[in-house]
């Protein structure tokens, strides 16, 4: 429990200082806009905005790369560095080599996880299609931003860094490709502690609009900040979770220990009192016991909490870009394990330590009197007279102690539920994956266009050998309003009777397209209120920026993502800009990849493509590192829980029954039979735990889910037949280590000095 709570916990701080060092040391921009084409001179007009502290101009676009020995399309962005090579915002960590040289364009510093994933190093070269011109590009630096900790592809599922990358060029030269001599289409600024983002965002959008603004947005919506904190999130949830399993199992592992301990131990006690220990003295003799074994268990958890906190900083590291992660433990977060670990041991030890207390001397002299004799549920049934004696036995200890019995199973069940709860992440994305990208979204391959083109593009595609099918598609940035509810998100404009891209509904049956009217997305309908039948209004935020009121037509199933659909004509309709695209989904022959591959690079008005089978295979990749850590964390959690509480059940049970165990071996009773008797009742409730796990496991996945549902993506409640066989295995495996230890001390009773008398 405390290993756990100090990973989560010191991870969290240590990545967030981390995070807020870079941005500090770097100068993260606050807000950031994207226009088609504006002059220099609106600069002065931006920054006069009230709570507008430093702005800086530049000039971006996305290219697509030639990549010698790889055939897979790749595609990055560039942006513009000021040619004395110190940006004022988002400013550079140069990790090798040195920036590119202003006078110079075929000079570029590109971002770290790029360069690993190709094994670049300063000095060498790829090209790269600019502005429709192919160009020799040569390596000078490799450098890391505070805008690009996480590198991702708009609308990526996944971070894929061999296939999209950043590079920066001198402002002069990227200008002079573009024709943006004067000119910029992107800006970042910061504000004034005491600024309003709101207001600032309102009067960045009022000021850009005549120049193809795409809407102003701030830090908290910036993809690699915003993909930041919902990692936090996660953890945070995580911290709360994990912990509390493993501290509630500890405080029920101390509570059994001290019990029976105290139980076994009536005649010291009655010593202990009969020559003037008092109640406070007796307390206080086992509250030392307790206080040793929670020192023990806080040592062993803050280092064990320390390593597994490195180990899970250093996978985030990999996907995550900083110049370096600055591990932190807050005192303040070893107090709080102290504090949270006394309080669960207080819960869990301080009715036996009353118990201690205040047991009387002449009675703790005797033996412990036997249960008071009752007809139990199995002779009331019949069932007794068809068991064997120990079965008997078994049943009968199970029905006569009921709150240990529970005790018992709990703990089991616990660490059962733990082990569910890690496969349930794999279980989920394959789904999800499943859902997303073989029920819906049927395309192998997505084209982007430069900018919107007529429908006449489609037959080009189609014409190309390999292509078999080709559809449409058109994406316009929009922001949907409903009542006080606002949220920003792209309308994507598909063919009603698509083939490609398909709708589901909550039953994943495919959807056809109304002819007018949106469709959204089921958690987009949850943000905004809105259900089918509802006027949403939507504000476009590209061309004329047309305000309509469109009806909600129906809601649709998606795990990944947030965004609203119409049919292409009537997207058409509502931006009045005739029968343009986007895009194109298409299905293709896996022989001629290659060559359409080469096609695409050499089409200027192709900006970008993109695989789904890569995009896939890149996502599992990723989220099998982290998958990896995690399942193994919480099998080692899982099987010190299992083995903790039946080894201890089983130890302490053979301390409290020896004599009665004993007894029935000078009875004549078999090794083997009294191992049957105080094994099988572990074996038993070992059996009743797991399916109860199973059921926990259930709720707490179920919990995990609701927890971590964001706009980025929903993890769907779906657990497979094998993660709880899995779960199943690890505890009886467990079970029958600890039994085995048993057994051998069974096989070893020392029967004459069992049977001596106490008294």
């Amino acid at each position: 429990g405390v290993a756990t709570f100090i990973m989560f916990i010191s991870t969290m701080d240590s990545l967030n200082l981390t995070r807020n060092t870079f941005y500090r040391d770097y100068s993260f921009a606050d807000v950031f806009v994207n226009l088609k084409r504006a002059p220099e001179s609106l600069k002065d007009k931006i920054k006069n905005v009230p709570g507008v502290n430093q702005v800086e101009t530049r000039v971006s676009a996305y290219v697509k790369l030639d990549i010698s020995g790889f055939t897979e399309p790749v595609t990055a962005r560039i942006i513009s560095i000021p040619d004395d090579g110190r940006p004022l915002l988002n400013r550079l960590y140069i990790r090798r080599g040195r920036l590119a040289d202003p006078a110079k364009d075929n000079e570029v510093v590109i971002n770290e996880n790029f360069a690993k994933a190709h094994g670049f190093d300063p000095g060498d070269q790829f090209a790269a299609v600019i502005n429709g011109k192919w160009k020799k590009l040569t390596i000078t630096g490799i450098a890391l931003s505070p805008e690009f900790v996480l590198l991702m592809r708009p609308e990526a599922i996944s971070p894929d860094f061999k296939r999209f990358g950043i590079l920066w060029m001198g402002r002069k030269a990227l200008s002079k490709s573009y024709d943006m001599d004067g000119a910029f289409n992107d800006v970042v600024l910061t504000l004034y502690q005491d600024a309003k983002l709101s207001d600032v965002l309102v009067e960045l959008d009022n000021i850009v609009e005549r120049y193809g603004g795409f809407g102003a947005y701030g830090r908290k919506d910036q993809i690699s900040h915003r993909m930041l904190n919902e990692e936090f999130r996660q953890l945070q949830k995580s911290s709360k979770i994990f912990p509390t399993i493993f501290i509630c199992v500890a405080a029920f592992l101390l509570n059994v220990v001290m019990s029976r301990t105290i139980n076994t131990q009536r005649e010291q006690i009655a010593a202990l009192k009969a020559f003037g220990y008092n109640n406070i003295d007796v307390g206080i003799h086992y509250a030392k016991l307790v206080i040793l074994i929670l020192f023990a268990g806080l040592i062993l958890g803050v280092v064990g909490g320390i390593w597994f906190g490195k180990m899970l900083g250093a996978i985030y590291m990999e996907v995550y870009r900083f110049p370096e992660l600055i591990y932190i433990l807050h005192p303040g977060v070893i107090i709080a394990a102290i504090l949270i670990i006394i309080a669960s041991a207080l819960a869990g030890t301080l009715h036996s330590l009353w118990r201690a207390a205040k047991q009387q001397p002449a009675e703790a002299m005797r033996p412990e009197p036997p249960a008071k004799f009752r007809v139990t549920l199995i002779e009331k049934t019949g069932i007794g007279r068809r068991l064997t004696q120990p079965s008997r036995i078994i049943l009968r200890n199970i029905e006569r102690k009921p709150v240990r019995t529970f005790l018992s199973v709990l703990g089991i069940a616990a660490a059962c539920a733990t082990m569910i709860s890690s496969g349930f992440f794999k279980d989920s994305v394959a789904y999800m994956i499943n859902v997303q990208f073989i029920l819906s979204q049927k395309e192998d391959m997505t084209v982007a266009f430069a900018e919107p083109t007529s429908r006449r593009a489609i037959f080009e595609l189609k014409g190309l050998q390999g292509v078999h099918s080709a559809e449409p598609f058109r994406t316009v940035p929009a922001r949907f309003r409903f009542g006080y509810r606002s949220y920003k998100t792209a309308i994507n404009g598909i063919e009603p009777d698509s083939r490609l891209h398909l709708l589901l509904d909550n039953n994943f049956k495919p959807m056809s397209l109304p002819p007018s009217g949106i469709i959204l997305t089921d958690y987009l309908g949850k943000i905004l209120g809105v259900k089918a039948g509802d006027m949403l209004t939507v504000e476009v935020l590209d061309g004329a920026k047309p305000v309509r009121q469109v009806p909600v037509a129906a809601l649709v199933k998606q795990y990944l993502g947030v965004t609203g659909y119409m049919d292409i004509k009537a997207l058409n309709r509502l931006m009045r800009e005739g029968d343009a695209i986007s895009g194109a989904y298409l299905f293709t022959d896996s022989n001629y990849r290659e060559e359409l591959f080469r096609r695409f690079v050499k089409m200027a008005r192709i900006s970008g493509t993109v695989v789904r089978g890569d995009e896939i295979r890149n996502f599992n990749e990723i989220q099998a590192r982290a998958m990896l850590f995690f399942t193994f964390i919480a099998t080692l959690m899982a099987c010190f829980i299992s083995f903790g509480v039946v080894y201890n059940s089983a130890r302490i049970a053979l301390s409290e029954r020896s004599r009665e165990l004993s007894s029935l071996r000078v009875l004549g009773y078999t090794r083997g039979e009294i191992s049957y008797i105080l094994l099988g009742e572990l074996g038993l409730l070992t059996l009743v735990a797991v399916p109860l796990g199973f059921l926990i496991g259930y709720w707490l996945c179920a919990y995990i889910a609701q927890a971590l549902a964001s706009d980025l993506f929903r993890v769907p409640l779906i657990i497979e037949l094998k993660t709880y066989s899995l779960s199943a295995a690890v505890i009886f495996v467990s079970a029958s280590v600890s039994s085995l230890i048993v057994r051998h001390k069974l096989d070893h009773l020392d029967l004459v000095e069992v049977l001596k008398t106490r008294e």
